[in-house]
């Protein structure tokens, strides 16, 4: 079975400095049709204006994934990471016991235009923890990348959550088949690009959840595509 979730259909949000897609409830945007897919509880696709940003807030027992589309971001938290992300990177804060943080674009001219992925912990309470990977093309196969998973196998981040999250890139006409185990469900989130899974068509901002299906049949059909993948208990 598979449910899309439309891009125009997401919740919105204009700040001035902030553009925000909502695929789950989130902030003032409340949907109680759409309030998160298994343990995935947020995306949020942002577009931050040029010297703005988030400043320093807390949070708790999250596990919080930032997927820089293009421009940069510049983090800094209260376990003393002060780092500058960029694409083809990722940026992993498990909130554990608490943590503040703060993000900001720090470009006097580009805007900074990323995803934020909350998923919800295995275990509550951790040890606050930040973590930065920069992708490995060699390690990609058949269109996938490893981001993150419970035990960081094949050079992906470690995360407190029963998840996995992957890349997935694709040149036009490519297809890849990517196996679902038993009791579990996928989201697909497009960055750029069009695709089918299982013959559904997507676009970029489109989201669709995946249950009751051993298999995904992926297939880029116009432009070069991305997305990311979860694979969820």
């Amino acid at each position: 079975m598979i449910t899309i979730r439309p891009s125009d259909q997401r919740g919105r949000a204009d700040y001035g400095w902030l553009q925000a897609r909502y695929s789950f409830s989130f902030a003032r945007y409340f949907d109680p049709a759409h309030t998160g897919f298994r343990a995935l509880r947020v995306i949020n696709q942002d577009v931050v204006a040029p010297g703005r940003g988030f400043p320093e807030h807390p949070h708790d027992n999250m596990e919080i994934i930032t997927y820089v589309i293009s421009g940069a971001i510049a983090h800094r938290d209260s376990t003393g990471a002060q780092r500058t992300v960029r694409p083809g990177q990722i940026q992993h804060m498990s909130a554990g016991s608490g943590v503040t943080h703060s993000e900001f674009n720090p470009s006097k001219d580009e805007p900074l235009h990323l995803l934020q992925v909350w998923i919800e912990p295995a275990r509550q309470g951790v040890r606050p923890a930040y973590n930065e990977l920069t992708i490995d093309e060699s390690r990609r196969r058949d269109g996938l990348v490893a981001l993150a998973s419970p035990d960081g196998r094949d050079g992906s981040i470690a995360i407190n959550a029963d998840a996995r999250v992957s890349s997935l890139r694709l040149p036009p006409g490519r297809g890849a088949a990517l196996a679902l185990a038993p009791g579990r469900h996928a989201w697909v989130q497009v960055v750029r690009g069009r695709l089918t899974v299982k013959g559904a068509a997507l676009g970029p901002g489109d989201g669709a959840a995946i249950s009751d299906e051993p298999e995904l049949n992926v297939r880029a059909t116009e432009g070069d595509i991305e997305a990311l993948v979860f694979d969820l208990a």
